[in-house]
């Protein structure tokens, strides 16, 4: 089986600065493979590991993804190979060119069998490239994917199982496919002194826009327009993307401070009056 694990290097928000004007900057941050992403490449060498396949690693970006530690780390974790494709017009790509981009190079780098993807990305967490990756690509695209084992009586086919709000579905996936598996699919492994070293002599191979016939058009159809400041965020607007939150919280310097409340009582009293605070404090 052929499994390429598409992954994205972010910049690392511990080493986010924020400037004197208030704008962000990541010129002195890491570049780190998201936790979403190492879920994703652990459950691809795990299933490679059972039907005796190989795992190619794949991600787009700008120059940052040119980095000799990048490379050494997602390799250590299992991957035999890794393609890059590194061009500065992909610095602020959405998920749409993220995703355009991603299935031009698995075309180039031919026959698969099975595409994973992270839940989301560690930065913006939009949850939309292996959806948008999957219809290009024309195959079975399914998300939200906590388990992934090999069909009964079926060579051919995947049987995956996705925890939704009030049920589990179990469903068989017929190949090629891609799927995008959530942060508790796997636990990612600690690389050794050995599958380290043995990183560096692995095949990468480095394309850019040209290469892939992608020259022309690498437009965002979304593009970074403002940004309010963390005192006019709602706490409840941004609720799915907490880094986002995050970042803003650091861009202002307001951070909140704890409320020091110690709350009483009976379980039922206790959780009424945690409910009080909460709305007005306009949390809920």
């Amino acid at each position: 089986m052929n499994i390429i694990v598409c992954y994205k290097y972010a910049p690392d928000v511990e080493d986010i600065e924020i400037k004197a004007d208030g704008s962000v900057s990541t010129e002195k941050a890491r570049w780190i493979l998201g936790e979403y992403d190492l879920r994703a490449v652990e459950a691809a060498v795990k299933l490679a590991e059972k039907t005796g396949g190989r795992v190619i690693a794949l991600s787009v970006g700008p120059q940052q993804l040119n980095d000799a530690y990048a490379k050494k780390d997602v390799l250590s974790r299992g991957p035999v190979e890794l393609y890059l494709v590194i061009d500065g017009r992909l610095t602020n790509a959405d998920t749409h060119l993220t995703a355009k981009v991603l299935a031009a190079a698995i075309r180039k780098i031919g026959d698969f069998d099975l595409v994973l993807c992270g839940e989301g990305s560690s930065d913006l967490y939009f949850q939309q490239t292996g959806l948008q990756l999957g219809e290009i690509l024309g195959v079975p695209t399914i998300n939200a994917i906590s388990g992934i084992t090999l069909a009964e009586g079926c060579a051919t086919c995947l049987t995956v199982q996705r925890h939704l709000e009030d049920e589990i579905e179990i469903l068989d996936i017929p190949l090629p496919a891609a799927l995008s598996v959530t942060s508790d699919i796997a636990m990612p492994r600690i690389p050794t002194m050995k599958e380290t070293l043995k990183a560096a002599k692995k095949p990468v191979t480095e394309w850019n826009l040209h290469a892939l016939g992608l020259a022309e058009d690498t437009k965002p159809r979304v593009c970074f327009l403002n940004t309010r400041s963390a005192g006019q965020m709602n706490f409840k607007d941004v609720i799915m993307f907490p880094i986002l939150l995050m970042l803003e919280m650091k861009r202002s310097s307001k951070y909140a401070g704890r409320k020091q409340i110690l709350i009483d009582g009976t379980p039922e009293k206790a959780a009424q009056t945690l409910i009080n605070h909460l709305v007005k404090e306009d949390v809920l």
